[in-house]
């Protein structure tokens, strides 16, 4: 009899997925080890060597259906998969699963059926199939109401997405709003997002930096409040210039038109991981050679 803790069990050995482990072991009238090599020999097992490498590269998207939208961010290990059409196909898969669920965690997210398996499983698979670690790392669903608008936008055929949502404006300003941030890089929509913590730190660094000028303390405490709107005018959104008008903060151009910005969500691929550098050249080289 094949049990869920020996499917559980082939599972963490080898990284392929419950329907594949199921397959093995009925394959194999039970045995584990006769599992293992029956998976070698399919070439599924393989995914598991791969989960201790790093995948910064790979694709963010969006999905916009009537009020839901998804922004997802999946990785791979090279700029060359994610370029590849089995991949492309497995980010439209996770997208179009995600928007029809009410899922807000990456666990939940991974436990999704598809066709009779789980989006983890079907990751793993595509691991093992296209050659390379590949990982749904975040993703974002928005529902908006029918007064408000999506503003969606890709740069670069993926490596950045943003997609915003805008109260009481159109969707061509919406879009707007979304090619500002991929360009200007905003962390938060307004100051009042800003973590008191983050604004601390800063507040002691730009403190530092007038005492380190030879100012008073009175006169430095000062000078900090005034270096806290350069701050915020970087990493907030409404108060960055318009990249269309710098004459305008972002938050002006968009009440000029009518509107408000109620979030934005901003995933640019691989950020915050730490990439591998690789001479590529000299790894080519080196398969060429046989070394």
């Amino acid at each position: 009899m094949i049990t869920a803790g020996l499917v559980k069990e082939l599972r963490e050995k080898t990284g392929a997925g419950m329907l594949d482990c199921k397959k093995a072991l009925e394959a194999s009238n039970g045995s584990l080890d006769a599992a293992i090599d029956w998976l070698r020999e399919k070439g599924i097992s393989k995914a598991a060597k791969k989960s201790d490498r790093i995948a910064a590269e790979g694709l963010a998207d969006i999905l916009v259906e009537g009020n839901n939208a998804v922004v997802v961010e999946v990785n791979s290990e090279t700029d060359f998969v994610a370029k590849n059409e089995e991949f492309k196909g497995l980010v439209k898969t996770i997208l179009e699963t995600i928007i029809k669920s009410d899922v807000e965690s990456l666990e939940d997210a991974l436990n999704l059926d598809v066709d009779g398996t789980t989006l983890n499983d079907l990751i793993i698979s595509k691991t093992a199939t296209i050659g390379e670690k590949l990982s749904l790392r975040r993703f974002k669903k928005i529902t908006k109401t029918d007064s408000q608008s999506f503003g969606s936008y890709i740069h670069m055929g993926g490596s950045i997405a943003v997609l915003t949502l805008i109260d009481g404006a159109s969707t061509e300003v919406a879009r707007d709003v979304a090619m500002h941030a991929a360009a200007m890089r905003p962390k938060y929509v307004r100051r009042e997002e800003v973590p008191e913590a983050e604004v601390e730190k800063e507040r002691v660094v730009l403190k530092e930096q007038a005492m380190n000028e030879g100012k008073p303390a009175e006169i430095a405490e000062k000078m900090v409040e005034g270096r806290l709107r350069k701050f915020y005018e970087e990493i907030c959104l409404e108060e960055q210039a318009f990249v269309k008008d710098s004459d305008l903060k972002v938050a002006k151009f968009v009440s000029n038109n009518g509107g408000k910005i109620l979030e934005m969500v901003r995933f640019e691929v691989g950020e915050g991981i730490e990439k591998k550098e690789e001479d590529f050249a000299a790894e080519v080289a080196k398969q060429i050679n046989g070394n």
